[in-house]
């Protein structure tokens, strides 16, 4: 219970005062009680401190902004991964690598068609020095000569017409580049590459897609001429020598409406193609992808080698965002 102090003769009202407020108030030679009193009663650098945590204190409106910050900051987060998913399936599908398979073909290049092999003429170091036979050598060998006839005419079974005017047999090998690989049919005869489309854009975006080349030779031009871009606009180069065109390459073999977009995209490239022949340039990659399809299609077949195969059939069709080819046909060779 509080004590009432003598009234001031110059005071209207009584002030009430507990105990422990008037000992503070003597020891501190102040007349506040209150928190706020105490506070007017620090020194300058307290109250600046308190000042500053006052300020620092977070708000209402600080919470309320920093927790839309975080949604906004989420949501644009979440939106760019769905744009990144979706770019990524609308790119182009991308050839796997895949082990190359390498076909060695039997030829015989230039050499005459046969039915055996001629032996090869013996090198240099294989030829024994000559000397001039003597008299006697002569006379002895003029009549074996003579008092010995034979004749023979060797039979093979094989389409080759044999004649007793020369020696030679020719080359039973098929015809194509030389080498003395297996007994198969070449890439370039045993394969055919059909397209559809409804109209040059259409076809010449299946040319891009598998990065094929278009050229012309022929026609008393020296060399290839080539036209790449074809969907976009079409571009020209020229190579003078080519013999150093290893690619694979088809030419039309039958009529078709599509040889004319062709010469149209060839035109647009700047290319002549009056009197010319008109290929198809297939890079590596789409060679190797294509004996990769072909194989396996023979495989389902029961077909476990290409030795097997006459002739395959692709046809290029719509696949996801680009373009593949099937096998349509496949015709096998008989005796193997």
């Amino acid at each position: 219970m509080g004590t009432a102090a003598p009234p001031d003769s110059n005071s209207d009202s009584v002030e009430f005062v507990e105990p422990e407020d008037a000992k503070r108030r003597e020891k501190g030679g102040g007349s506040g009680s209150s928190d706020n009193g105490s506070a007017a009663q620090l020194n300058p650098v307290q109250a600046k401190r308190l000042a500053e945590r006052e300020a620092l204190r977070t708000s209402k409106f600080d919470s309320v902004s920093s927790f839309f910050m975080a949604v906004m900051l989420f949501l644009g987060v979440f939106v760019f991964m769905l744009f990144v998913v979706w770019l990524t399936m609308r790119m182009p599908v991308r050839v796997k690598p895949i082990a190359p398979i390498i076909e060695e073909a039997a030829g015989r290049a230039d050499n005459a068609e046969g039915f055996e092999r001629d032996f090869e003429p013996p090198g240099a170091e294989e030829v024994e020095e000559l000397t001039e036979p003597t008299l006697q050598d002569t006379i002895e060998a003029v009549t074996d000569a003579v008092s010995s006839v034979a004749a023979s005419l060797d039979t093979m079974n094989t389409n080759a017409s044999a004649s007793t005017s020369g020696s030679g047999k020719g080359d039973s090998r098929p015809p194509g580049p030389e080498g003395e690989g297996e007994d198969i049919v070449p890439r370039f005869e045993r394969w055919q590459l059909n397209f559809s489309a409804k109209n040059i854009k259409a076809y010449s975006q299946q040319l891009d897609f598998y990065k094929i080349e278009l050229g012309s030779i022929g026609g008393g031009t020296q060399g290839v001429d080539y036209a790449t871009n074809l969907s976009t606009r079409p571009q020209s180069r020229h190579s003078d020598d080519s013999e150093s065109e290893k690619r694979l390459y088809f030419m039309w073999t039958t009529a078709s409406p599509l040889k004319s977009y062709d010469i149209q995209l060839l035109g647009q490239a700047g290319i002549q193609t009056g009197g010319r022949q008109i290929l198809k340039f297939i890079p590596p990659d789409l060679e190797n992808l294509l004996a990769h399809t072909e194989l396996e299609y023979a495989r389902s077949k029961g077909h476990q080698s290409v030795t097997e195969i006459a002739k395959t059939v692709f046809q290029s069709k719509p696949a996801g965002s680009g373009f593949a080819f099937e096998v349509t046909e496949q015709r096998y060779r008989t005796n193997r």
